[in-house]
């Protein structure tokens, strides 16, 4: 493949920072937040050697190979980097706000996963609007500094009814017969797709819905070749007979009703199903658009500040009952046992908006220790990336360091001192540097 003309400058601001000598180094000090739900572990320390997690206790019980490195992270938190599990990748640029059939670049996506990587995210799962061979080849040469990326390829639905925008929607497959349905599952899975996306949807009655017979013959054929089936979708109805129909993960929660006992079964009945909430925007404050500010130019902050002070009375009360009813579906399946994904299904607002869904989800009722379990162990288990997920021995040494302790404050996830991807510290100071001299 012919690599991206990055110039440069640009190339080695984005160059992480300097590897220690020798392969093992040795952290101390921090409060440990493994990511499984357990208890932080006080005053710990954990041996990163050769990129990976070998050893975890507390400190001054773990002794280091001779010649190994120290860090001391005394007064800070570690926790695994984050995983999004639905993202569209590769549209914006992000420095004018620009999106449309003509930026999906290989360059763009490269950008989006860096701006994921300082942020502190370690995979990205992209569902569905992924156009051309681009998606496969980033996949296939994860670069040091950026997130590793997975893809669900050109998603299914009705012919013209998939992505939202219309220039999305010729990426996907739109089926009319059974036939077309195996067959564009049997291409995907010939492309060896991480997943099969599908939408069950009919946008408030715009376009036409993808219908029980044709997403039967998807999943089952999806499942022939060892491949799950992720659902974007609205309505209660639709949960209930995808449900019944086999469904691996449901891209979407519930946006039409709260809930009933009934789905509430069906979910219990199938305990294996992944639910990524991808919760409303509830509301941009000051204290999101300061963070977002590190990699976003001033212009388009502007821009989406203006947005915020000009929303109507009504459409923002519209938002809030629109947040209010997939809060309360959260909460239930939450208490049902329901396993608990994360995703942004961001598009426009990249790296940052992850923080922002952990906010919300904790508005929603979650605890913050569950936020972290659903945005790191659960979220890797959903992507099958086994190496993520959680501060372990034989995982990769995949972790942020923040200043404050998010189990006290979910925004505390956004006080990142260092993110480390692979066992290697990202330059973040460099990285943010050239992002806005652009």
């Amino acid at each position: 493949m012919r690599a991206a003309k990055i110039p440069l400058w640009l190339a080695l601001a984005f160059s992480q920072a300097p590897a220690q000598q020798g392969n093992a180094v040795l952290f101390e000090g921090a409060r440990l937040i493994v990511g499984d739900g357990s208890a932080a572990l006080e005053n710990s320390a954990f041996l990163v050697e050769n990129n990976k997690f070998t050893r975890i206790g507390k400190k001054g019980e773990i002794r280091p190979p001779a010649g190994a490195a120290r860090v001391d992270l005394s007064g800070k938190t570690v926790m695994p980097a984050l995983i999004d599990a639905h993202t569209h990748l590769g549209w914006e640029v992000i420095r004018t706000g620009r999106i449309g059939a003509e930026t999906y670049t290989r360059e763009n996506l490269i950008d989006h996963l860096q701006h994921y990587a300082y942020y502190g995210i370690a995979a990205a799962q992209s569902m569905g609007i992924d156009r051309g061979d681009i998606p496969y080849q980033v996949r296939a040469d994860p670069g040091p500094d950026r997130a590793l990326f997975r893809t669900a390829g050109r998603g299914i639905a009705m012919p013209n009814a998939g992505p939202g925008a219309d220039y999305w929607r010729p990426v996907a497959y739109g089926v009319n017969t059974e036939a077309e349905a195996r067959k564009a599952v049997q291409e995907l899975a010939a492309k060896k797709v991480d997943l099969v996306k599908i939408w069950v949807d009919d946008r408030n009655g715009t376009v036409e819905k993808l219908t029980p017979p044709l997403y039967r013959a998807i999943i089952d054929e999806a499942h022939k070749h060892h491949l799950r089936v992720g659902a974007h979708i609205f309505y209660l109805a639709d949960a209930k007979e995808l449900l019944r129909s086999g469904i691996d993960i449901f891209a979407h929660g519930i946006r039409d009703r709260d809930a009933d006992d009934e789905v509430i079964a069906l979910f219990k009945g199938h305990p294996n199903v992944y639910v990524i909430p991808n919760l409303p925007e509830r509301e941009t404050t000051e204290e999101d658009l300061r963070f977002a500010s590190e990699t976003v130019p001033a212009a388009e902050i502007k821009r989406m500040r203006d947005a915020i002070a000009n929303q109507k009375p009504e459409a923002a009360q519209k938002a809030h009952e629109f947040f209010g009813i997939q809060a309360r579906n959260l909460a239930k399946l939450q208490a049902a046992g329901v396993r608990i994904g994360f995703g942004t299904d961001s598009s426009v607002t990249i790296g940052w908006a992850a923080h922002q869904e952990m906010t919300d989800m904790v508005a929603a009722g979650m605890t913050p220790a569950q936020v972290l379990v659903a945005a790191t162990k659960t979220a890797a288990e959903l992507l099958k990336l086994d190496q993520l997920g959680t501060v372990a021995a034989g995982k990769s040494a995949d972790f942020l360091v923040l200043d404050a302790n998010p189990l006290d404050n979910i925004n505390n996830t956004r006080r990142i001192d260092k993110v480390y991807l692979r066992g290697k510290e990202l330059d973040r100071v460099g990285m943010r540097a050239a992002w806005l001299a652009q």
